[in-house]
């Protein structure tokens, strides 16, 4: 992790391999994934976004039909939102056999000085 890099947690939402929050965990950062916890495998998408908020970390998601509107719902009801970072299948396949690039991605998102005031809707 880079000097003075504030610590921005994140949970990678099932679609995302364990590999890249293993990785990224071993580089210092605070990742989690969903498909590493049978709790968390188990919540809806409503449930997992509330323990985003309760947690105070991010989501990353490919999923931006089912997230949009509760992000949506949360700021219009003053509450508090869990920050969102959406992906696109496009840009990072779910390939097994090379999680590189969205490795490199997500760390250069973490080491932002930016991060923790980045917009509570980002893309990668």
């Amino acid at each position: 992790m880079s000097p003075g890099a504030p610590p921005v947690p994140l949970i990678l939402d099932e679609m995302h391999q364990p590999i890249v929050a293993a990785t990224l965990r071993q580089l210092g950062y605070d990742v989690l994934a969903v498909s590493e916890d049978p709790d968390l495998r188990s919540k809806t998408d409503e449930e997992l976004f509330a323990w985003a908020v309760a947690e105070g970390r991010r989501i990353v998601t490919e999923n931006i039909q089912d997230f949009r509107p509760l992000v949506l719902a949360a700021e219009a009801s003053g509450g508090l939102s869990a920050g969102v970072i959406y992906t696109s299948r496009r840009k990072f396949p779910r390939s097994r056999q090379n999680p590189g690039p969205m490795i490199e991605a997500l760390e250069r998102w973490l080491t932002d000085p930016h991060a923790p005031t980045r917009p509570t809707e980002d893309w990668l």
